[in-house]
């Protein structure tokens, strides 16, 4: 009768092929992609080791932390071996990530163009799968002193409370705005709820003289500027 194949449980790996044990000896920078999702994910299944199990999760996902990024708890628990504790930690991970990469850049860095805006936006919501609208406050050397999250799911003119976009500005002296959204779709054009809303915020911020200087829409590769389309 032919045995089964068995799968050699990471503890009785050599400590040098641990991910935990090299990660201590050797540092994260030598560990793969998958290697760091094993540790997170801790145990495979009866058929596959956590690396193992971490390979197949990333090769779904084309090998590509940014589409990892996009999996929800329901897809990963869809994975045998991953349950709800552990779809909720790579996910958790994953925002982790996300905001480190969206945290505000040093005062001195100024916002000089669209493109420097974009590259500031697209860590915070370029790869979200919902809409989410954000306000960057500037200072009068148009350094970004405070950036917060308006609105979140479908953008209207009715969702956005200027009211709170502008009782912020006034709490920490800004001057400028830049406005922007997401759009999950990957389209960059803009809707006509878009267009209405950046007029809305447009007039509501002049009343208090303060501009907006941008409204900008991100996708995970692209980006449009109301700026520099001359819509503003």
């Amino acid at each position: 009768m032919e045995e089964k194949s068995s799968i050699i449980s990471i503890k009785h790996w050599s400590d040098d092929d641990k991910p935990r044990e090299k990660l201590l000896k050797k540092g994260l920078s030598i560990l793969s992609d998958a290697e760091l999702l094993a540790i997170l994910i801790g145990s495979g299944n009866s058929e596959e080791s956590a690396v193992d199990l971490a390979r197949r999760i990333l090769g779904k996902a084309d090998h590509s932390l940014k589409k990892l990024g996009r999996f929800t708890v329901k897809q990963l628990m869809e994975f045998k071996g991953i349950g709800e504790a552990k779809a909720i930690a790579i996910t958790a991970a994953v925002e982790i990530g996300r905001r480190r990469n969206g945290e505000l850049p040093p005062k001195n860095l100024r916002i000089t163009d669209s493109e420097k805006a974009a590259q500031l936006l697209r860590p915070l919501i370029g790869e979200l799968p919902h809409e989410e609208f954000w306000i960057l406050y500037l200072n009068n050397a148009n350094a970004v002193i405070y950036k917060a999250l308006l609105s979140k799911g479908g953008i209207t003119g009715t969702s956005v409370d200027a009211r709170l976009l502008l009782k912020k500005a006034l709490e920490v002296g800004a001057v400028g705005l830049i406005l922007a959204h997401n759009h999950p779709s990957g389209t960059l054009k803009p809707s006509s709820a878009d267009k209405g809303l950046t007029t809305k915020l447009q007039k509501a911020a002049a009343l208090i003289d303060i501009k907006v200087i941008d409204h900008i829409i991100i996708t995970q590769s692209a980006y449009f500027s109301f700026a520099d389309h001359n819509m503003l």
